[in-house]
């Protein structure tokens, strides 16, 4: 019963996180519903891992962007 429930809203997260990663929103929410489903699903732990991975390289980026606008300032 517990996998079913976890399985479940797990789905109704990664759902609303698909959703707000088409329009603006965070991503967060697709992270918390892939952990729910990764417990059960193998395939949803190799999609949070991507997405763990990308999520990290953004914001690598994203910092030495911001680092390099400031110092040319």
């Amino acid at each position: 019963m517990k996998k079913h429930i976890r399985i479940a809203i797990g789905g109704v997260f990664a759902a609303f996180g698909l959703i707000f990663f088409i329009i603006p929103g965070s991503m967060f929410v697709l992270i918390i519903g892939l952990m729910m489903l990764s417990y059960d699903i193998p395939k949803a732990r190799q999609s949070l891992r991507w997405c763990q991975n990308t999520m990290t390289k953004s914001a690598r980026k994203l910092d030495s962007f911001l680092l390099n606008k400031k110092f040319k300032n």
